[in-house]
């Protein structure tokens, strides 16, 4: 197993088949409250995030057109741009000419990326331009803890883009990390919590319901009804959503039970929390356990034996979690790219109003899921067929 990662020198980031007035990437300083260096396993220097910002040497007026030739260009190079992701775990560009949905739609997309499609959502996300969203829409006094995406289902996205459309002037600030980083320094300080969880792995339960359970949730009907039609009597509605929980292609490993009334259903996974990096096979810590931890919903996460996982551990995990973060301080336009296997993002409280932070999100599926690690068949994830 490999135990370190290759480091790409980054001085300007520009498509070698260009000319030389053509639109470039580079890289800049934040301040040290928005910006460190990571611990091992990462080289030495590595920083996350990863600034760019155009350059405007050689180009008169910058716009999106010149922006996205220049993303497609450096993934055409060996997917640079998907490498530094691998290497940093987040990328941030600032300065960028996007000004709304439509606009971040079209950059995120320049990526090559697939699109990803949530199975099983347990947020409200309408769709604002292809493949774009609002990102958590919870009470601005809710703080989200860092996390990876979609953990406790078994069809998670590989990389998330987040589009700071506008900022609030206090708080608001998105937390980054590294879920490898994380996974060395539980490991040091907790090897007891690590060898529980490579040998049992964790049950996710979800219950979901015909109405939202909280502001900002889903519905049912929203999670698995997308073939859901008018007239469908009980029988039919219950057997287009069963067949949308199997697409997951998990057999005996995701369980559903209906509730009573016609109310909803509780779908249980068994997942590997510990998940390997593709390339490096390093192991990561791919969790939303800091969340459910500091704040109760309608997921409950236990050991894969379905024993409890001891509360030490878990108050030790967020305490580690908020050590080895930034918290990003917004600026209108910034895009923030997360490889979502190797990197955690979350959600500060602000003051203000709710509206005087908005911010889109975009999912999408890499070329490989993460890697197993142990050999337990329930600690291998794949992609959701498609359905």
């Amino acid at each position: 197993m490999a135990t370190s990662i290759t480091s790409i020198g980054v001085d300007t980031l520009t498509a070698g088949s260009q000319a030389s007035s053509a639109l470039v990437f580079e890289p800049f300083d934040l301040p040290p409250s928005n910006q460190r260096q990571l611990g091992a396993p990462h080289p030495a220097g590595t920083t996350i995030p990863l600034a760019l910002r155009p350059s405007h040497s050689g180009v008169e007026n910058i716009d999106l057109d010149n922006v996205i030739a220049a993303v497609k260009g450096l993934q055409s190079q060996d997917k640079i741009l998907t490498q530094q992701l691998a290497l940093h775990g987040t990328l941030l560009f600032r300065g960028l000419p996007i000004h709304n949905a439509d606009d971040f739609s079209r950059f995120a997309h320049a990526f090559g990326f697939k699109p990803h499609e949530i199975i099983g959502i347990v947020v409200d996300r309408p769709v604002l331009a292809p493949n774009i969203a609002p990102a958590n829409t919870a009470p601005k006094e809710v703080l989200i803890h860092s996390h990876n995406e979609s953990p406790q289902v078994p069809h998670a996205p590989e990389y998330i883009f987040l589009y700071g459309h506008k900022a609030p002037t206090k708080g608001g600030e998105t937390p980054m990390s590294s879920s490898l980083e994380l996974f060395r320094r539980v490991q040091e300080e907790l090897p007891e919590f690590i060898a529980e969880l490579t040998e049992k792995g964790l049950l996710s339960q979800i219950t979901y319901r015909k109405e939202a359970q909280y502001p900002g949730g889903s519905t049912l009907k929203e999670a698995f009804g997308k073939n859901i039609v008018d007239g469908d009597d009980l029988a039919t509605r219950r057997s287009k959503i069963e067949a949308q929980i199997a697409r997951y292609g998990r057999g005996i490993h995701t369980t559903w039970e209906w509730l009573d009334n016609d109310e909803g259903i509780v779908v249980t996974h068994r997942l590997p929390v510990i998940r390997t990096q593709p390339g490096t096979q390093l192991p990561t810590l791919f969790t939303s356990l800091a969340i459910f931890y500091t704040r109760k919903n309608v997921t409950e996460q236990l050991y894969g034996d379905g024993t409890p996982i001891p509360e030490k551990y878990l108050k030790r995990l967020v305490e580690i979690t908020e050590e080895i973060r930034v918290l990003h301080r917004w600026e209108q336009g910034d895009v923030l790219v997360y490889d979502n296997i190797i990197a955690q993002h979350g959600r500060q409280p602000w003051e203000g109003e709710q509206t005087d932070r908005v911010v889109m999100a975009s999912l999408f599926d890499g070329d490989e899921v993460p890697g197993a690690y142990g050999n337990a068949d329930w600690a291998q994830v794949v992609q959701a067929f498609e359905g």
